[in-house]
């Protein structure tokens, strides 16, 4: 899997009917930068509405997945976010002229094509991942689903489905790579029972539907008066069971075609996530519904996993760094040395701690019978902490090195920050480090609270 975050490298549009509204539907797709995510934008509306694809936004999982922000949706989303997912593009904006995307031949697989021949650039930002580190279970009793996911060093799904059905009864299939959707599941295309085709017609579900862009599934004996009528629904002169129970001549790209395209569906379900993920999904009988509650199970797990790992560093073990290691470091002296010791640093990121005491000077002034830090304060340690991981990344003359701010963005505060806490501050690169420039998010934590917040860009310079 991929380091860095991925968008496309040019502007280009297709065009589709949709299944679901039977219109056409004019979709462009457009390079965006770091950290913008998936992102729809409904240019036939007067205010020209954002959609982010997030599991946030999800209103409607009937025959699909239908999202809505700014009062505005966008549905049968799943299968285009299935397709930038497998070639593992984060950022792209999507112009859209209508309210549904267009179903193609019912797969990712023209999605692909598309956006391949536009070119995949890679961007100088590292790709954040949900690492699963213990299982995840969901189970949908009522409907017998369950979906879990296990701790993987790659993204890997295995999908069950099991209808009953003399047609279509057992089948799986397992993705064990990434890299492979491509070419082993991407084409696999959406289906459906006969006997469902009519209620969908009803319910006005299926409109922009043929025989070319879904697999019919006729699970009974049904007779000829009924065949004649399907027809008429399907705008087709005539329809037929084949021997393999399937309306017409389609032929089934693959023996288990259904369950790899349910295991489509998820992979673009959750994306909705935000984030990929690395784990192993394991799910039987799915259905858009489940998966999009999945997938809110997995944003509640990620923003506790995002929490612990700051708070879950032992304050009281032996630091990787000690105030002797920083000192070597670090240019800054009593009072103005904010850091007191390093309990974690890597390639990325780096975790470091401060003591508040009332012995602090700042303390006299800042307030009187009302002790605060100073948040520009908590911004100069913050700075100190990824000013260590910077210059062990550059291997400067530490002795001569000196780092500098030069840019803060999105700062909050939390939480004042009184004697007594302790600072946990963690540092990550945002961008790998270019020319002695070094761009980073910052969170500063007390217990399990979040105090501080934002980005820092700072610079390596001589004393």
């Amino acid at each position: 899997m991929k380091n860095f975050q991925q968008t496309i490298k040019k502007k280009f549009t297709i065009s589709g009917v949709g299944l679901h509204t039977g219109t056409i539907s004019n979709v462009t797709f457009l390079p965006a930068k770091v950290d913008h995510g998936i992102v729809f934008q409904r240019i036939d509306l007067k205010s020209k509405p954002y959609i982010k694809a997030d599991v946030d936004n999800v209103v409607d999982t009937s025959r699909g997945t239908t999202l809505e922000e700014n009062n505005a949706k966008i549905s049968t989303v799943e299968h285009l976010l299935a397709a930038l997912a497998g070639l593992e593009i984060d950022n792209v904006l999507i112009e859209v002229d209508g309210p549904e995307l267009p179903i193609m031949d019912g797969s990712s697989i023209q999605f692909i094509k598309s956006l391949e021949k536009a070119g995949i650039k890679e961007q100088d930002a590292y790709k954040a991942y949900f690492e699963i580190k213990e299982k995840i279970f969901y189970n949908d009793k009522e409907n017998n689903v369950e979906i879990a996911v296990y701790p993987h060093n790659e993204f890997r799904t295995t999908v069950m489905v099991d209808y009953n059905s003399p047609v279509l009864g057992s089948q799986h299939y397992t993705l064990n790579e990434l890299s492979k959707f491509k070419t082993e599941v991407a084409n696999s295309r959406t289906f459906c029972f006969l006997h469902e085709v009519e209620e969908l017609y009803k319910k006005n579900l299926i409109k922009g539907g043929d025989l070319n862009n879904a697999i019919v599934i006729v699970d009974k004996v049904i007779s000829k008066k009924k065949l004649d009528e399907i027809s008429k629904l399907l705008g087709k002169k005539k329809v037929k069971v084949e021997k393999e129970g399937i309306l017409n001549n389609i032929k089934l790209r693959y023996h288990n075609e259904p369950a790899r395209h349910k295991l489509l569906d998820i992979l673009g379900d959750i994306t909705l996530l935000g984030r990929p993920i690395k784990g192993h999904i394991i799910a039987a009988r799915t259905g858009h519904k489940s998966n999009v509650e999945f997938t809110k199970l997995l944003k509640k797990e990620l923003i506790k996993s995002e929490k612990k790992k700051i708070i879950n560093y032992n304050i009281l073990k032996k630091p990787v760094l000690d105030i002797n290691d920083i000192k070597k470091i670090l240019i800054h002296r009593f009072p103005f040395l904010l850091v007191d010791k390093i309990l974690h640093i890597d390639e990325k990121k780096i975790i470091g701690t401060k003591n508040i005491t009332y012995n602090e000077s700042f303390f006299q002034g800042h307030f009187p019978n009302n002790p605060i830090m100073p948040g520009v304060l908590i911004i100069e340690a913050m700075g100190q902490v990824g000013g260590i991981l910077v210059l062990k990344s550059v291997k400067n003359d530490l002795k001569n090195s000196v780092l500098y701010f030069v840019g803060l963005e999105n700062f909050k505060f939390r939480r004042k920050v009184i004697p007594g806490d302790v600072l946990i501050m963690k540092m990550e690169f945002i961008v790998p480090i270019k020319r002695g420039l070094a761009k980073m998010k910052g969170e500063v934590y007390v217990g399990e609270e979040l105090v501080c917040e934002g980005i820092l860009t700072a610079i390596v310079g001589k004393k």
